[in-house]
C-alpha cells in the first residue's frame, strides 16, 4: 500500500487491517476511503469510485446573473499590519450547506453515504456505505489554485496592506457513516482508524509545496458553531504559521535557548511530578489539566516519547492514543451533571498542535493535543467578552485543580 504514497509509511497494523483507496470527486477534488472492514481490506468487496454528480471542475469560471464569465473566486489572505497575522478571506464559504442549528439551510447531509432514491443527492461520498473517508473541502478557507501566482500584492496600492492567495488546503475526515452518532460512542478500533487518518494526511501533506503548518482538529457541538451534525473532523493546512503556533514556537525556542531543555517536555514532566492535575495515563500518553488552563474544561494530551508530528507515532502509540481519546470524550460528556446521571453531549474542540513543516524552530517543539470546551456548567457557556476578545487577556471562571478534581471523580488515572 505504501508504494503509491509520497511520504506515508503504514505500520504493521495498518498494512494488515486498513486499506486506503484514492479517487477523485466529480469536480476534481481528492477523495480517500480508509476501510477497516475486513471485506474491503482484503479486496473481496470494493468501493464505488465514480462520483455521479454533474459538478463543474472546481476551478472553472462561472457565469453571473447577467451572463458574464467570472473567474474562480480563490480565497485570498491579508496581513494585519498591527499584529503581523495573516487573515484568510473565503467568500465562497457563505454558500456552504448548513444542516445543524437554527440557521440550517439544507435538509440533506453532504457527509452521509449515498442513499439511492433519496431526493438529496449532493452528498460527498460516492458509495452507499463507508468506514472512514477523507476529502478536500468543497468550500475551503484556503486552497492551492493551479497556475495562480503566489506573489504578494498590495491592497489599494498601500504597502501597509499586503495580500496574496490563501494557498493552503482544507480537508474533511468523516469518522463513521452514522449520521446521528457521536465520536464518544465510536469503538476504539474505529478511532484507531481515525488516528491513522491523521498520520496519513500529516505525512502526505507535509510534502506539498507551500504548506507550513498541518492542523488536524475536531469541532463538535452546535454551540461551537458546527454546521454539519455528523461525527467528523478537519485538517487545515496553512501556508503560514498561525498565530497560536507562532506564540508557542517563540516561547519554546526561547526556553531552549535559555535552558537547553524542551519546554513542552518539561511541562509534561512538571505535571507528572505535581500529580494533582494528571487525569489519565497509559503506556504512551499522559493527559493533564495544564497549570494555567484558560477554559472551564481543558485537558492537554502529550506522548511519553519525544515526537514532533502525528506520522511519527508507532503502532502501539496509535492504539494507546485511540484508547485515551475514547476515554477523554466519554469523560468529557460526563463532566457536567445534568441531574439525570447521563451527562451531556459536550461541545468541544480537539486541536492537534504539531511541529511546523519547515520552520527551523520545529526541533524544539513537541506533539500535543489541546482539548477544551467553553461550557462552564450544564446550562451556561463561557462567552469571550471584552477582556478575552478585545485584549486576548484571559480570565478563568474556575481553577485547573477543580477541573482535574472532577475528572478524578469520573474514572481512574491509569487506564492501561
Amino acid at each position: 500500500m505504501a508504494a503509491q504514497w509520497t511520504s506515508y509509511q503504514p505500520g504493521p497494523y495498518a498494512n494488515e487491517h486498513i486499506r486506503i483507496t484514492p479517487t477523485k470527486l466529480a469536480d476534481g477534488r481528492d477523495f480517500f476511503y480508509m476501510d477497516d472492514d475486513p471485506a474491503y481490506v482484503s479486496g473481496s468487496k470494493t468501493r464505488e469510485l465514480k462520483d455521479p454528480r454533474p459538478l463543474d471542475y472546481r476551478f472553472a469560471p462561472h457565469m453571473d446573473a447577467d451572463g458574464h464569465e467570472l473567474p474562480y473566486a480563490a480565497p485570498m489572505m491579508r496581513r494585519d499590519p498591527l499584529t503581523g497575522d495573516w487573515i484568510p478571506m473565503a467568500t465562497a464559504r457563505m454558500n456552504r450547506p448548513i444542516t445543524a442549528g437554527p440557521g440550517a439551510t439544507a435538509t440533506g447531509n453532504p457527509l452521509a453515504a449515498r442513499k439511492p432514491g433519496d431526493p438529496y443527492q449532493d452528498g460527498e461520498v460516492p458509495d452507499s456505505d463507508y468506514d472512514v473517508v477523507i476529502f478536500e473541502n468543497r468550500f475551503p478557507s484556503m486552497v492551492q489554485v493551479p497556475g495562480q501566482s503566489g506573489e504578494p500584492t498590495l491592497v489599494d496600492g498601500n504597502p501597509l496592506w499586503e495580500q496574496k492567495p490563501a494557498a493552503g488546503r482544507c480537508e474533511v475526515i468523516c469518522f463513521d457513516p452514522d449520521e446521528q452518532g457521536l465520536p464518544a460512542d465510536l469503538p476504539v478500533s474505529r478511532l484507531r482508524t481515525v488516528v491513522e487518518a491523521w498520520a496519513f494526511r500529516t505525512a502526505e501533506i507535509s510534502q506539498m509545496e507551500g504548506i507550513e503548518q498541518i492542523f488536524p482538529f475536531e469541532n463538535h457541538g452546535q454551540e461551537i458553531g458546527v454546521s454539519l451534525a455528523h461525527p467528523h473532523g478537519q485538517v487545515y493546512c496553512y501556508p503560514f504559521i498561525p498565530p497560536k503556533m507562532e506564540q508557542e514556537l517563540r516561547q519554546s525556542h526561547a526556553y531552549h535557548e535559555r535552558t537547553g531543555g524542551n519546554l513542552l517536555k518539561d511541562i509534561m514532566e512538571g505535571e507528572l511530578a505535581a500529580g494533582e492535575r494528571v487525569v489519565m495515563r497509559n503506556a504512551s500518553w499522559i493527559a493533564y489539566v495544564p497549570a494555567a488552563a484558560r477554559w472551564p474544561l481543558e485537558v492537554h494530551v502529550a506522548p511519553v516519547r519525544d515526537l514532533l508530528t502525528l506520522d511519527q507515532l508507532n503502532d502501539q502509540e496509535r492504539w494507546d492514543l485511540a484508547q485515551m481519546y475514547s476515554a477523554l470524550l466519554k469523560r468529557g460528556n460526563a463532566f457536567f451533571d445534568t441531574g439525570d446521571g447521563r451527562g451531556m453531549d459536550l461541545p468541544y474542540i480537539a486541536a492537534w498542535h504539531q511541529a511546523p513543516v519547515r520552520d527551523p524552530r520545529r526541533a524544539n517543539y513537541r506533539l500535543n493535543l489541546q482539548f477544551f470546551s467553553f461550557r462552564r456548567s450544564p446550562n451556561k457557556i463561557k462567552y469571550l467578552a471584552g477582556s478575552e476578545s478585545g485584549m486576548a487577556a484571559w480570565v478563568s471562571d474556575t481553577t485547573p485543580e477543580l477541573i482535574a478534581q472532577r475528572f478524578h471523580e469520573l474514572g481512574a488515572v491509569d487506564i492501561g
